[in-house]
């Protein structure tokens, strides 16, 4: 199978696992605190990639692939899960997750200043859009309003995840297992950091509907999903690779909806089709050009 073909299906594959994990952290703050909880699933996490690493004898990282392993953990798991486990607290798990559709535009943008990513001059209209989709779907939650600080945090959320990706790119290749292990235990170690500088209450989930929650976010949320991530990152560009951050809130919306209940109203569509024309426009659409050489 070619190259292109296993980046293809890790990549179809990452995207329609991980729209479970906004849902799954929805379950988790409803018992634990959410920087623990970050914590909890990331250690379990850690140690799930750690022993898979060993049991298929693969070698540990050295010199710069594994300082780019730790700063790519930091930024995607560490920065990336503290802010988006303290955004859901507040916010429904379909609107974060549709802000985080704006990561592969965030990626073009990052990446193209840092001279890793050639930028477009639609990706500027398509930035205007997301904006605008966002300000739509502002009003989207039960008190017709949507907290200043979490939102932000979302969008902090998706900085991280689009820095991370850049990451990979800026540093010698890892296994993407090897990756993992790495920068899952290195974010681990940063929540740990942060669930005792923010006091949270560091208890085991004993609710039902929260440890299948956290066994989903664990073995599928976060092994299976950034193992193929990690794959398509590798072998396409980072904010290509990015796209599956816009098939991710439809199956978020779309899983919330049936397990939360969660109301799938106007503002929401319509803001949600704003931020995605956006991404479309900005990160998604080839030029012509492009287009035609290909063919």
């Amino acid at each position: 199978m070619s190259d292109d073909r296993v980046a293809l299906f890790a990549f179809l594959g990452y995207a329609v696992l991980a729209g479970g994990n906004a849902v799954g952290v929805k379950f988790s703050n409803e018992e634990l605190d959410p920087f623990w909880g970050a914590t909890f699933r990331f250690s379990l996490a850690a140690l799930l990639m750690l022993g898979a690493m060993l049991v298929t004898r693969r070698r540990f990282p050295k010199g710069r692939a594994l300082r780019g392993a730790i700063v790519y953990g930091l930024l995607s798991f560490g920065g990336a899960f503290a802010f988006a486990f303290y955004a859901l607290v507040e916010l429904e798990a379909g609107f974060g997750q549709i802000i985080l559709s704006i990561v592969p535009l965030l990626t073009l943008l990052l990446g193209a200043a840092q001279g890793l990513e050639r930028l477009r001059a639609t990706s500027m209209f398509g930035a205007l859009l997301a904006i605008a989709g966002v300000v739509v779907m502002s009003g989207v939650t039960v008190a017709d309003s949507v907290p200043l600080t979490p939102l932000l945090a979302a969008i902090g959320s998706a900085l991280c995840f689009s820095q991370g990706a850049l990451t990979i790119k800026r540093f010698p290749r890892v296994d993407p297992v090897v990756e993992n292990a790495v920068g899952m235990t290195a974010g681990a170690v940063f929540l740990w950091a942060l669930t005792l500088v923010a006091g949270d209450a560091i208890a085991l989930p004993t609710q039902t509907d929260t440890i299948w929650a956290v066994v989903y976010m664990v073995v599928i949320g976060s092994g299976v999903v950034f193992t193929l991530y990690v794959t398509v990152v590798e072998k396409w560009d980072a904010s290509r690779a990015n796209y599956g951050f816009v098939i991710i809130p439809i199956v978020t919306v779309l899983v919330s909806a049936w397990l939360l209940d969660e109301k799938i109203t106007f503002d929401l569509v319509t803001g949600g089709a704003l931020v995605l024309a956006g991404v479309y426009v900005g990160a998604l659409r080839r030029p012509a050009r492009a287009v035609s050489a290909e063919s």
